[in-house]
């Protein structure tokens, strides 16, 4: 059974789930904004002020609440997936545009001719934001980067490692169970070691010009190889033969004969699977001027392929190559080609993860701390930073909200929709000093006489010129959050039911009258 909730219950649904979700993540927003402890089934509790992530972990017991919840936490995570930052901002719009629009209902607005008017306004306002964006200087960015963290040294370090590699994918982030944080630039091209055995490697190797032989089938015999081993123990050289997979006893003819010292043969199987395996191949081909050997191919001295070092742990393969190939230069500019055209999320991150290899190199950041949960804490922070400097491609705005209370005192409210946003837009600015619990009339009163040419350092508590600021916000988050707050309060103004299982409902309202 299905139980339809309309007219005044439903209102007081909508509000009460709004201000549940909208009320609990708002505390965090600022630089000295509250931090929150979210208990998981499966994990530790753990720290954050990551509004998406604390968002996400808000429920109700009452169901009726619960599901208009999960269509208000859409507005948090879509900003969230668009640009990973700016999502505790995206709910206090989403308040305060909710409850202003809900007033207008109440007085008699139809909510349709509302949504569309407030449609209007907010495509109007990003117009303005967008005409006082400015392209960042170098300077910005670490600037960027520390706001969006809450940290300047972990702006510090995100912001040398994304300007020396000027490539979006090319940072990784990651735990370790050590107790420091340290970063480490890889400079060449990597691939996951899958070994045929471990015995191949117990230890790190390094080779310097080893031969490199590529197998796209499965080696069954040693009579396969026999042209190259006898060709590497005349030339004393290492080598690296990547493989479907190997049938057991060439395995172990190839560790015998390295056992003695005869050769120095490292076999491992080819990493990844399917289109990805063979775009990861078209790259080693070019790099190492390998020819791949299909299955019915014979491998021949011609298949192989060298580089000028290779490194291989347990982990990662290495190989160090010359950049100033024409061949490879050539293969860029084809997958940067491909890299414009891309529309899937998934396959672009792998595409710009090549690109990384191919040309600046890889940076890693291994978040360690004292506990696993400052360690998590700690993580999001440098994901926050990583990506507010990914965003800033569509240029920077003066920070902390002041951009939209300008854009809001010069609003003209020709409509009601016009009306909300001025209403709306500069609930950032004052819930980060109310986080503070700073004097916000006053400090916005002296903003707005110097024309807002002033922005309020909270961090060191005191006024400074926006022409020397180093408190900036992104264009494209700014825009992101005005957007999906807007779009989701719209939604939610324009519902007249909601449908859910009748007999949660009713044990819900049986255990509250117990």
């Amino acid at each position: 059974m299905k139980k339809v909730v309309t007219e005044s219950e439903l209102t007081e649904c909508l509000e009460e789930a709004v201000t549940l979700l909208c009320s609990t993540v708002k505390k965090t927003l600022g630089p000295r904004g509250s931090n929150a402890i979210i208990d998981h089934s499966l994990l530790n509790p753990f720290i954050t002020n990551d509004g998406v992530t604390i968002a996400k972990n808000i429920e109700s017991e009452d169901e009726r609440i619960n599901t208009i919840l999960t269509l208000a936490k859409e507005a948090s995570i879509k900003t969230d997936e668009t640009v990973g930052d700016g999502t505790t901002s995206t709910l206090v719009l989403l308040e305060s545009i909710f409850n202003n629009g809900l007033q207008k209902i109440k007085d008699g607005k139809n909510p349709y001719v509302l949504k569309k008017e407030l449609d209007e306004a907010t495509l109007d306002v990003i117009d303005k934001i967008k005409k006082e964006s400015k392209t960042p200087k170098e300077s910005d960015y670490y600037a960027i980067a520390s706001i969006a963290a809450n940290d300047n040294s972990i702006g510090g370090v995100i912001t040398f490692l994304y300007l020396k590699l000027k490539n979006k994918g090319a940072i990784r982030i990651e735990e370790t169970n050590k107790s420091e944080t340290y970063q480490e630039l890889i400079s060449g091209y990597t691939f996951d070691t899958i070994s045929a055995s471990p015995y191949f490697l117990k230890e790190e190797v390094s080779f310097n010009n080893p031969y490199i032989l590529i197998v796209n089938k499965e080696i069954d015999d040693i009579e396969i190889l026999s042209e190259v081993i006898n060709f590497l123990i005349d030339k004393k050289t290492p080598a690296l033969i990547l493989a479907k997979d190997y049938d057991e006893n060439v395995i172990n003819e190839v560790l015998s004969l390295n056992f003695n010292k005869i050769t120095n043969v490292t076999l491992l199987k080819l990493p990844e699977y399917g289109t990805h395996q063979m775009d990861i191949l078209t790259d080693l081909l070019v790099i190492t001027d390998a020819q791949i050997v299909n299955p019915t191919d014979e491998v021949t001295l011609a298949s192989l392929g060298r580089c000028s070092e290779m490194k291989i742990d347990k982990e990662t393969v290495t190989i160090s190559f010359n950049k100033e190939k024409k061949e490879l230069i050539k293969h860029i500019t084809n997958l940067k080609k491909e890299q414009e055209k891309e529309t899937d999320e998934y396959e672009l991150d792998f595409l710009n993860n090549r690109l990384s290899k191919l040309t600046e190199g890889r940076g890693i950041i291994r978040v360690g701390a004292r506990t696993l949960t400052e360690a998590k804490e700690k993580k999001m922070r440098f994901d926050d930073a990583l990506h507010a400097l990914e965003n800033t491609s569509a240029g920077i705005l003066p920070g902390s909200g002041i951009m939209l209370c300008k854009i809001s005192d010069e609003l003209n409210p020709k409509t009601d929709g016009y009306e909300i946003l001025k209403l709306s837009l500069n609930k950032p600015f004052f819930q980060i000093l109310e986080n503070v619990g700073l004097d916000q009339d006053s400090i916005y009163k002296k903003i707005k006489e110097n024309n807002y040419e002033l922005i309020y350092n909270i961090l060191e508590e005191k006024f400074e010129s926006l022409s020397s600021t180093k408190i900036i916000d992104p264009t494209s988050v700014v825009i992101s959050s005005l957007e999906n707050a807007s779009s989701i309060a719209g939604m939610l103004l324009t519902t007249s039911s909601l449908i859910i299982n009748e007999n949660t409902q009713l044990n819900i309202n049986i255990d509250k009258e117990l």
